[in-house]
């Protein structure tokens, strides 16, 4: 293990603290998170529980070679305590329950956050708050385009291979359904807007059943597991409905949501542009205008990094009870 990370424990930070003058009327909790991007969300998240006399600190590993990642947080999860936690994407863990060392590890901490989701990513593409994202990004509330009936169909039609390529990393027989074949089955090329996405999740829907028919040819003695599986898998609250939830978190910010965003934000600059240029102004009052608008404009993939709307979604309650678990433990240990 690298040094800095075998020598940061939570009783050195503990100890450290105890001689620390800024820190004498309260304690701190340091939160390590898997990379910088992942700051400003657990950030967000452990606002809402500091008082006068505990606050948390995130950062990113401390490491000589400034190496991040999951893999590189749970190294740390023996050096964890009142003082130091680690926060981490689920990916799969939640799902696999105790079936796996680390899904074990992750599941049982009372030192380690999960976001239950599959990562960040999906809680910043919660279904409801992306029309607003899309007003904010345009500044044209003109309403075009039902995402959470969109996200639904959406979640509908990739379910089955969604539970084969988990049920694959389960097995770690994911060669045979890489991430990249998951991502090229399920991403969207295109996002027609008329009846909310209908052509464009018919044809979703023809290149996954191509797939799952090719998984079922070649891997016909797996077809009764998976469905098992995912049968399972209900009782974790995964559904057709909301599979949005749990697959793979960049593969749904990049390949899924910025697309359909994206057109429909278009789409609005264009509505807003064609009514300024119907206006009664000319010349430099019309040059004006279009200038005036189109500085107002902001860039959705920001605001969509910036959304936080996360909490009403169910799952991020069960990372509040585990949070409020943990300093429940601190005030009775502290006997406050």
């Amino acid at each position: 293990m690298n040094k800095l990370v075998r020598n940061l424990s939570s009783g050195y930070l503990s100890v450290s603290q105890a001689f620390s003058r800024e820190n004498r009327q309260g304690r701190t909790v340091y939160a390590y998170v898997e990379g910088y991007e992942d700051i400003a969300f657990w950030r967000g998240v452990f606002s809402a529980y500091e008082t006068e006399s505990l606050r948390f600190e995130i950062n990113t590993p401390s490491r000589d070679d400034l190496a991040k990642g999951k893999k590189v947080l749970l190294a740390m999860a023996e050096n964890c305590g009142d003082s130091m936690v680690l926060c981490v994407d689920s990916d799969f863990d939640y799902l696999f329950g105790d079936h796996t060392a680390q899904s074990r590890q992750v599941n049982r901490s009372p030192f380690i956050f999960q976001t239950y989701v599959y990562s960040v990513e999906n809680y910043l593409c919660y279904p409801p708050s992306l029309r607003e994202a899309c007003v904010r990004a345009t500044n044209n509330d003109t309403y075009l385009f039902d995402f959470e009936y969109f996200m639904r169909e959406y979640s509908r039609a990739i379910y089955s291979v969604f539970l084969w390529y988990v049920y694959s990393a389960l097995q770690k027989k994911e060669n045979f359904f890489t991430l990249n074949d998951f991502r090229n089955t399920v991403k969207l090329n295109y996002l027609q807007l008329e009846n909310n996405g209908e052509e464009t999740i018919a044809w979703l829907r023809r290149v996954v059943s191509r797939k799952l028919q090719k998984l079922e040819q070649h891997y016909p003695h797996w077809v009764n597991k998976v469905l098992e599986f995912g049968n399972g898998l209900k009782h974790k609250g995964v559904t057709a409905d909301n599979v949005y939830l749990y697959m793979h978190g960049h593969t749904l910010f990049d390949h899924v949501v910025l697309i359909a965003v994206n057109t429909v934000c278009e789409t609005l600059k264009m509505q807003m542009l064609e009514l300024i240029r119907r206006s009664n102004k000319t010349g430099t009052a019309l040059n004006n205008e279009y200038s005036n608008y189109k500085n107002s404009l902001r860039d959705i993939a920001s605001i969509l990094k910036d959304n936080g709307q996360y909490r009403k979604v169910e799952l991020f309650r069960k990372l509040e009870s585990d949070i409020e678990a943990f300093i429940r433990r601190q005030e009775k240990k502290n006997g406050e």
